[in-house]
């Protein structure tokens, strides 16, 4: 008979250990990354550079997300909401954290090819902003609401283990490590919450830790498993050198809303717009943000990685603009824009572009199909301080 398990999978050091301890074990893994808005290490072009080469797309609300075909016959899931100017594929648009041209895509399914194991996509967005707007168990240091997260992640889960007949489910969670959602209390009312009581396998901490229902009913060794508590990495070094697993990305954060300065725009942006549409999520991650009124915002890219993601996230109502003969940023103007904003916008757009040092710069406006300039002088400093959205000022 074949055993089997869901594992909640990050692609981080943890996660993947996690799996890889339960795989030595003779045990089947259907690892679940779920995808939210705020992941750190999937950009709005989603996992580029690489597809798996049995790719499940993902999925939201149990129904696959639509896909999208790439050169060589292939498909990837479409990036960007439907009424966005454009769709960039990932070749298009490498990953700013993408290590020799290959996006986190390659690390997590180049391992899951290695090690025997599937991983499936699911989108959880529109849910997990509702929980952002409003967290049952509260924030973290910024805007992270990670026990409400985590319950959400264990529900979503157990309809998996159940739909495939697994026997359990598996974290990285290592207690003690993050110190709001691993404490130990915490991880048993998270599962209580979840209603998965007992069928959460944490191998990383497991003798650390009460014995499960699969460990009870001998499905598991709890000798095979281990007892890491705490912030350092040095114990899950030493194992990933022992299963030979090489390719994990550096200890890291993987939640946007713990960045203080993202945590601060995505609150000025549910301040005026409390039921935003994932495309302001996506536009968050990227450039400088201007609050020109409560119904008005401009968005200036700082990098032509960045200019091609607002180029790409503009619907046909935006406006961009760009200085010509210049090197020059997009800058985008959304939501509800006067004429005055505009000429607030296209200033701002000259102040950082190759031609702030002349008195007055040719800006050219683009709304779709529409197109005029503006020559307006550079933004000062009292005019950028004024209306950027940051919390550094």
């Amino acid at each position: 008979m074949t055993r089997r398990a869901v594992a909640l999978f990050s692609g981080g050091l943890d996660s993947t250990l996690a799996v890889l301890t339960i795989l030595r074990q003779d045990i089947k893994v259907k690892a679940i990354k779920f995808r939210t808005p705020f992941d750190i290490d999937i950009s709005p072009t989603m996992l580029h550079s690489y597809v798996s080469p049995s790719p499940t797309p993902p999925v939201k609300g149990g129904e696959i997300v639509g896909i999208a075909p790439v050169k060589g016959g292939k498909h990837i899931p479409a990036p960007y909401p439907a009424d966005c100017r454009r769709v960039l594929s990932r070749v298009d648009l490498p990953s700013p954290l993408a290590e020799e041209g290959k996006g986190e895509g390659y690390r997590i399914f180049s391992n899951a090819d290695r090690f025997g194991f599937e991983v499936k996509l699911i989108d959880l967005s529109d849910r997990f902003i509702e929980i952002v707007k409003n967290p049952e168990h509260s924030y973290g240091k910024n805007m992270n609401p990670c026990i409400d997260c985590r319950i959400l992640m264990l529900k979503e889960a157990k309809k998996i283990m159940d739909r495939i007949n697994a026997e359990f489910i598996i974290t990285g969670e290592v207690t003690g490590q993050r110190p709001m959602s691993q404490r130990k209390d915490m991880l048993y009312h998270i599962d209580k919450e979840a209603g998965v009581t007992g069928y959460i396998v944490r191998p990383l901490s497991a003798k650390l830790l009460r014995n499960t229902i699969p460990e009870e009913k001998g499905i598991l060794d709890r000798e095979m498993f281990y007892d890491f508590s705490g912030r350092s990495r040095k114990k899950q070094m030493a194992l990933a050198k022992e299963f030979g697993l090489k390719d994990y990305p550096a200890p890291a954060g993987g939640c946007l809303l713990t960045e203080p300065n993202f945590a601060y725009r995505l609150k000025d942006l549910l301040n005026y717009n409390p039921a935003p549409h994932i495309r302001d999520i996506y536009l968050l991650k990227t450039g400088r943000h201007f609050r020109y009124s409560p119904s008005c915002k401009i968005i200036v890219g700082r990098d032509k990685y960045e200019n091609e993601i607002i180029e790409s996230l503009s619907k046909d109502t935006d406006y961009l603009l760009e200085v010509e003969g210049f090197a020059s940023p997009i800058t985008l103007v959304t939501g509800e824009v006067t004429e005055e904003a505009l000429n607030i916008a296209a200033s701002i757009c000259a102040m950082y572009s190759d031609a702030k040092n002349l008195s007055r710069v040719e800006v050219i406006v683009m709304k779709w199909d529409d197109r005029f300039s503006l020559r307006v002088p550079p933004a000062g400093n009292k005019i950028i301080e004024a209306l950027r959205i940051s919390k550094n000022g």
